[in-house]
């Protein structure tokens, strides 16, 4: 059953990467979008918003929604949004205008993650240098205030050398060994679009993102994710 969880998990994703950037070749601004819902209100109360509503045109590819990531089951519920604190929001809108000048779009794996969640992944992989510890506080993705991204262009995912939650030194942000000089200069172009948008890449995963008050202890959320 593992084994079939998986696959039908890496099917999901591929349908859903799929649909995603059906017209990507034509894209030069935002896609015209369906209205994004509204977030509920627990989430609006701690100051989120659907990531979305800030970037359109958006490929949503939640890792952790299927059973293609490291722990091998979903930990978030279906129908899973990428939900971000609202200090992000233009950030990454101009993260995203950057790369969409050059035909690319920003792809998230992962957003805000509940604490539960995050405990669910330190015991699967209970190591600190690859999944942060759970504490008495939250930070980074636990306040919405962190983002797992990589890019999409005409083509597909563009090569970053690795896949997400890739637990190698091939993974550090800026690793030269045994990534080729093409993906080292795409890891680059996602640093610089989002480094202008003021958030700045974890030097061991370069799909990692911290925005502004990321490193910041705060109280441990309970918003849903749906």
């Amino acid at each position: 059953m593992p084994a079939y969880s998986a696959v039908m998990g890496a099917v999901h994703r591929i349908v859903v990467l799929c649909g995603s950037l059906i017209g990507l070749a034509a894209a030069t601004s935002p896609v015209a979008a369906s209205p994004v819902p509204p977030v509920s209100d627990q989430a609006r109360a701690a100051g989120f918003v659907d990531v979305r509503s800030v970037v359109p045109d958006a490929v949503i590819d939640l890792r952790y929604a299927t059973a293609d990531n490291f722990v091998g089951v979903p930990l978030y519920p279906g129908g899973a949004r990428c939900l971000v604190h609202e200090s992000l929001a233009a950030g990454l809108g101009t993260a995203a205008d950057l790369l969409r000048q050059g035909g690319e779009r920003l792809v998230f794996w992962d957003c805000y993650r509940p604490h539960d969640v995050q405990v669910a992944m330190f015991e699967a992989v209970p190591d600190p240098a690859w999944v942060a510890r759970p504490g008495s506080y939250a930070r980074g993705h636990q306040t919405g205030r962190s983002v797992d991204v990589t890019l999409a262009g005409p083509g597909g995912l563009v090569d970053m050398g690795t896949g997400f939650d890739d637990f190698s030194a091939r993974s550090h942000a800026r690793a030269s060994e045994g990534v080729s000089a093409a993906a080292q200069r795409n890891r680059a172009r996602l640093r610089e679009a989002m480094a202008a948008g003021g958030l700045s890449v974890y030097a061991g995963e370069w799909w990692h993102f911290d925005g502004p008050g990321a490193a910041v202890d705060r109280q441990i959320l309970d918003v849903p994710v749906g």
